[in-house]
């Protein structure tokens, strides 16, 4: 009896971890809530005032290879860095500027601030 009482609930998550596995039919990677997708690039807005950035951790797809837009508002110079292979640097100064970043092998690649320490976007490169 206690067998059959396991046997049930074991079963419904078997079956459900069997239906979250994707099929062999790549969708092309989208974008998560705050950032936009035109095309090839996504576009995200950075926006930093003190020491407040927006966003704060969240995830964005991204095709390998494919661009994405940083357009960075700021109220002082900093500089973000993106832990890739090879890992780049974004300068910026106050006001608004943009800038464009690919990454060319699949993960997920940080994109932070050392000062203050803040981790800004998880890019999930696929």
């Amino acid at each position: 009896m206690r067998l059959s009482t396991l046997a049930a609930p074991l079963a419904l998550v078997l079956a459900m971890s069997l239906t979250a596995c994707g099929s062999d039919d790549a969708d092309p990677p989208s974008s998560s809530q705050g950032a936009t997708q035109d095309g090839d690039t996504v576009a995200v807005t950075v926006t930093r005032e003190g020491d407040e950035f927006t966003p704060n951790g969240e995830r964005v797809e991204l095709g390998v290879d494919q661009t994405l837009v940083l357009t960075i508002e700021s109220d002082e110079a900093g500089e973000l860095h993106v832990h890739s292979t090879p890992e780049q640097e974004i300068a910026y100064d106050a006001g608004t500027s943009e800038h464009e970043l690919v990454i060319d092998r699949p993960g997920v690649v940080e994109v932070e601030s050392h000062e203050p320490d803040v981790v800004l976007l998880q890019l999930e490169v696929r």
